[in-house]
Parts: C-alpha cells; sequence; structure tokens
C-alpha cells in the first residue's frame, strides 16, 4: 500500500538482534480509506470459487495474472515482515518471485495462505528461499510464520521464538506447518 511521503530511521545494534526502526510518514490517504482497500483485496480473495494457487508471480516478464494480484499483494507485505528480520546493516533484501502459492480454506474469516517466495539478497546476489505462511483479517495484524532455507549467515534461518513464531512451543513438537 501507499503509505505517502516516508522517513525511516533504522539503527541496527551491535547484537545479534532485530534493528530499531522508526518511521514517521505523512500519509496521503485517510485510514477510512486505507481500510476500504484492505476490506475490497480481503472480499476478493473470500470470494473465489475456489481456493487460489499459483506459480511464478511474476512471470518471467515481470507480469501478474490481475486474479493473483490480491495474493501478490499479500505476499509482499507478509515477506517484508521476513526481510526486516533478516535485514542488518550490511544485508538487504528485495522479494524477488512467489514461487509459489496455495490457500487453505478456513472455517473463520480469517484468509491463510502457504508461499514458497525467493528473496534477493544485496549485496551478495544470492536469491533465498522461504516457505511463509501468512494469516490474515482487515482490522487485525497480519501473522507471519516462516523457514529461509540454510545459507551462509548463521542464525538467520527462522523466524524466532517470538509472538507468531514458527519456532514456538508448537515448533519443539516438531510440528511442520
Amino acid at each position: 500500500e501507499d503509505a505517502g511521503n516516508c522517513l525511516a530511521t533504522v539503527l541496527y545494534p551491535k547484537k545479534k538482534s532485530p534493528p530499531v526502526v522508526t518511521i514517521r510518514c505523512s500519509h496521503t490517504k485517510d485510514q477510512k480509506e486505507i481500510q476500504e482497500e484492505d476490506n475490497r483485496l480481503y472480499q476478493r480473495i473470500r470470494h473465489q470459487s475456489k481456493p487460489i494457487t499459483g506459480n511464478n508471480i511474476p512471470d518471467s516478464y515481470g507480469n501478474i495474472e490481475p486474479a493473483l494480484e490480491p495474493v501478490w499483494a499479500l505476499a509482499v507485505a507478509g515477506s517484508s515482515s521476513i526481510m526486516w528480520q533478516k535485514s542488518t546493516e550490511t544485508l538487504g533484501y528485495f522479494l524477488a518471485q512467489v514461487k509459489s502459492v496455495r490457500q487453505w480454506i478456513r472455517k473463520d474469516d480469517f484468509v491463510e495462505f502457504d508461499y514458497t517466495v525467493l528473496l534477493h539478497e544485496i549485496p551478495t546476489q544470492e536469491i533465498i528461499s522461504c516457505h511463509m505462511r501468512l494469516t490474515w483479517l482487515p482490522g487485525h495484524p497480519l501473522k507471519v510464520k516462516h523457514v529461509c532455507a540454510a545459507q551462509s549467515h548463521p542464525g538467520d534461518e527462522g523466524s524466532g521464538a517470538g509472538s507468531g513464531s514458527a519456532a514456538g512451543p508448537a515448533a519443539e513438537k516438531g510440528a511442520i506447518f
């Protein structure tokens, strides 16, 4: 979503912990307009006749099928959480592609997707594969669990043991999401 003009300050502690981020935006949209856009996106997802699935979003030409735009928008939001957690003073990430996506049908009002996303690591130019499970309902925070493929940066292979984490209590029992 376009949040307006923003200025972010990112402080990287010397110890291995997430950066401290301060963001100030001059919004170009009011809160009601943002909520309406969220609800339109949510309704598009909820009113599909069958679960949404897709591969290679965008395709090799940079195109996204209109029917897959909602899952791309959620992938951008969810992967930004992963990129924030993995970024350091010397490493940054961009979402390169959704390799695959599958919607899970739920009995409650939330929408849930499994993604395999490819993150482009800067400056190493490596492509990092991450499995991400995303759960969302307008008006609620986006919940993201993730596990990324092992790479040359020790300690960066999961979402940790925090709230909404893939390595929380269920992971101790060998749970696979």
